[in-house]
């Protein structure tokens, strides 16, 4: 019988296992390990390809095993099996670790994860150490006979656990790989003396290898001398770096990296930036720029190049700057420091550095090295403070990888192939179909890459011949001399067809998400502005300039830079804007919208409106008070986007020059006349209504006895003395009273008035009733006779 064993873990340590995961398999099967991935000899894998037959049963890494080509397999010989099970642990238990631990004393990491593969007669646990190239495998038999375990690399047997007498066993299983072949730990080969080359695998199977640089020659004597008659180039194209070895990385995010720097130039650096376009998953580089003694030169796309803050003018002959030569043809722009024999060319979507002679024997950046960790050659310094930000979508399901594929292995054939023993056409082939497996192949990216090893053949000297007219691409720049704002990137309309600045696909997500076409509306006290996006106009099929507000005089202002579209009006140009009220609310409203046609479609679309908007809350209702001692009393008032001053002044003459005083005695039923004035309102916009103004005998608004002047807007028909002037036509408005006292009071006598303002294109005088006023007794309120002094006080 078949020994229970569910409870696996306790085959690993005396815990009970708590598996994230567990599957039954009943056929030959690959399974999905990129969760727990296992190392095997040096080289990480993320699928197990399981067969099972009555005979040999294979668990091999890189693909089903084969008899004639082997892989990296492990091959149980002894018995065969008719189903297999899988089992993932994610968090071993402290029993876990420290078993492991006290079985491979020489693994330094802590075991992280472990999965089991398990059969009807044995089973084996590879051990994940997170990103140490340690490794190693616990095997198992579950029966009474002999379980027999090869473990292959390519063709050949590198180990054989034979489980006789014993129901587990333990292989370290840590290893180096370099150029296909496996090194064990503590390898150590000295330096060829033909080749100038060796290789390290340490104990804890870090590889180490040495050989001549980029531009160097090995004398056969193990000493590297440089050779200046060799030249090397980096190619960085798309999202791709090919550094001077062949060796291939590739660029996640949006941040400037070092291209290529070198200890003999403290004073010159290349950087790349690199950008979204379609995708937000898929990086280009997008500009190069070159630091020169304190000076910066950016080659960007359509072959613009700006020195600091001007642009130059370029043409095929070269322009001497900072000691760069500068030029520019049909293909791109070159720079060139000849006296030290680099160059660097770019196209707008490639860039190729072309080392010759002593600066290449020390190269650092990308071009050094792209193997090295990125994080290193980021430059923070030039990117922004969220390039690093990663983003995934949806696979393009358009897109035909096959094809992709058959395209880019034109590079093995004629007449690329002429150059292949000068240059590996591989990493250029990875390049391609990496990138046109997952982006689609447009703006010229399906011959981005056979251009690119094209050139490189050429600095080798290398002529290529015809192989524009097999490709059907042209060798001169994509979108020369179209110049595209920061936000933009070009591209092709159709493909093959004319070039436009399209919206960089982050950048657009932000407007996409709202369906919208710009910018909120910038509202302002006497003015607003909306601002529209030029490429998602363009997106749209929108020609911005049959674009007008409800005026067609008032057209949208393109900046040349941004190619942002502005539309605005203000106090003294409305463009057709309609004011209205809601409630507290003052509301203008305008329309972007297409010139009128006999066709409602424009470019293919229907007729464009787009409503935009200023909301702004009316002045809230303010109280006004003040006494009859003082002059006048000046109150600040800020409500909105209105910030302005609100005075009230006492006057005793018709011409209102003769204001009261603290001084001035006024004697009752004098009339008083009242100015309520403002300043800071845009009378052309609004104007001031006072809706109503009473008095009381105390300060407060809310006291009693009141008596009420104005109601309403109107003067109180029960009192003839008053008089309502101006209401609702300007920014200021007048009444007047005849003077009174309060019966029992102390002589004092507050004055309140409510205001609020009012859109001028409304009609905002008060509509009051007509006819006879009936005169208030002023016996029945007043008696005696007193003489009081006045002021406009709170």
């Amino acid at each position: 019988m078949l020994r229970p064993l569910l409870c696996l873990c306790a085959l690993i340590a005396l815990t009970g296992a708590q598996w994230s995961y567990q599957q039954t398999f009943n056929e030959s099967s690959v399974v999905n390990i990129s969760s727990c991935p296992i190392t095997y000899y040096g080289q990480q894998y993320e699928k197990l390809y399981v067969n099972i037959t009555s005979g040999n049963v294979t668990v091999c890494f890189n693909g089903f095993f084969s008899p004639e080509t082997g892989g990296d397999c492990v091959v149980e010989h002894s018995r065969g099996a008719h189903q297999f099970g899988f089992f993932i642990n994610l968090q071993p238990s402290t029993a876990d670790v420290d078993y492991v631990r006290q079985k491979f004393p020489t693994i330094q990491n802590r075991l992280e994860r472990y999965f089991l593969i398990k059969f009807p007669h044995f089973g084996f646990f590879p051990l994940n150490f997170g990103s140490s190239s340690q490794a190693a495998l616990v095997l198992d038999r579950y029966t009474s006979d002999p379980v027999v375990y090869e473990l292959q690399v390519g063709r050949t047997t590198v180990d054989t656990v034979n489980l006789t007498s014993s129901s587990r066993g333990f292989l370290d299983i840590s290893g180096c790989r370099h150029s296909g072949q496996m090194y064990r730990p503590g390898t150590v080969i000295s330096s060829d003396p033909q080749t100038c080359f060796s290789l390290t695998c340490n104990e804890t199977a870090v590889l180490n290898t040495s050989s001549c640089g980029a531009l160097e020659r090995c004398q056969g004597n193990g000493i590297c001398t440089l050779d200046t008659m060799l030249a090397s180039t980096c190619t960085f194209t798309g999202p791709t770096i090919i550094d001077v070895h062949g060796q291939i990385n590739s660029i996640q995010d949006r941040c400037a990296y070092s291209l290529f720097s070198t200890p003999s130039l403290p004073d010159f650096l290349v950087l790349g930036n690199f950008r979204d376009r379609r995708r937000t998953d898929v990086s280009f580089l997008d500009s190069v720029t070159l630091r020169v003694d304190g000076h910066y030169i950016h080659l960007e796309q359509g072959g613009r190049v700006q020195m600091d803050d001007s642009t130059l003018t370029l043409s095929s002959s070269s322009q001497l700057v900072h000691g760069v030569q500068l030029s520019k043809d049909q293909t791109g722009v070159t720079a060139e420091l000849t006296n030290l024999n680099i160059s660097v060319f770019f196209d707008g979507n490639t860039a190729q550095i072309l080392l010759e002679g002593p600066a290449g024997s020390s190269v650092e950046g990308l071009c050094g090295n792209s193997s090295r960790s990125l994080s290193d050659l980021r430059l923070s310094e030039y990117s922004s403070t969220s390039c690093e930000m990663q983003y995934s979508e949806t696979a393009d399901s358009t897109i035909n990888c096959t094809s992709v594929t058959e395209r880019c292995n034109l590079l093995k054939e004629a007449p690329f192939s002429s150059c292949n023993t000068d240059i590996d056409p591989e990493p250029y082939i990875t390049a391609c179909t990496d990138t046109l497996c997952k982006y689609p192949a447009v703006d010229g990216l399906n011959c981005q890459f056979l251009k690119a090893y094209a050139r490189a053949c050429s600095q080798h000297n290398r002529a290529l011949d015809g192989w524009t007219s097999k490709t059907g691409c042209s060798s001169e720049a994509f979108c020369q001399d179209r110049t595209c704002s920061d936000h933009e990137f070009c591209g092709e309309k159709t493909v093959g067809g004319d070039t436009r600045c399209f919206c960089r696909d982050i950048f657009a997500s932000k407007y996409q998400a709202n369906n919208s076409l710009g910018d909120p509306t910038v509202c302002m006290q006497d003015s607003a502005s909306v601002t529209l996006v030029g490429c998602l106009l363009e997106d749209k099929g929108i020609n911005y300039s049959a674009l007008h507000l409800n005026d067609p005089t008032c057209r949208g202002q393109v900046d040349e830079l941004t190619h942002m579209v502005t539309f605005s009006f203000n106090s003294s140009n409305s463009c057709g804007t309609v004011v209205t009220t809601n409630n507290s609310e003052l509301i203008y409203k305008n329309t972007i919208m297409t010139q009128n046609s006999s066709s409602d479609i424009i470019n293919g679309h229907d007729q464009v409106y787009i409503d935009f908007s200023c909301v702004q809350t009316q002045a809230d209702i303010k109280t006004a008070t003040f006494r009859i001692r003082d002059s006048s009393v000046i109150q600040h008032i800020t409500s909105g986007v209105w910030d302005y001053t609100l005075t009230m002044q006492s006057f005793t003459d018709v011409g209102h020059t003769q204001a009261v005083e603290s001084s001035t005695e006024v004697q009752l039923i004098q009339k008083i006349r009242v100015e309520l004035k403002t300043d800071g309102l845009d009378g052309d916009v609004v104007v001031v209504v006072t809706d109503s103004c009473w008095a009381t005998d105390q300060p407060s608004t809310n006291s009693t006895p009141r008596y009420d002047l104005i109601i309403n807007g109107c003067a109180n028909p029960a009192d003839q003395t008053v008089q309502v002037e101006d209401n609702g036509l300007g920014t200021s408005n007048y009444f007047s009273f005849s003077m009174f006292q309060f019966t029992g009071s102390s002589g004092e006598v507050y004055l309140h008035c409510e205001l609020h303002l009012c859109p001028k294109q409304n009609n905002c005088v008060p509509t009051c009733p007509a006819g006879a006023r009936r005169r208030r007794s002023a016996r029945s309120k007043y008696e005696g006779e007193a003489f009081i002094s006045m002021a406009w006080t709170h």
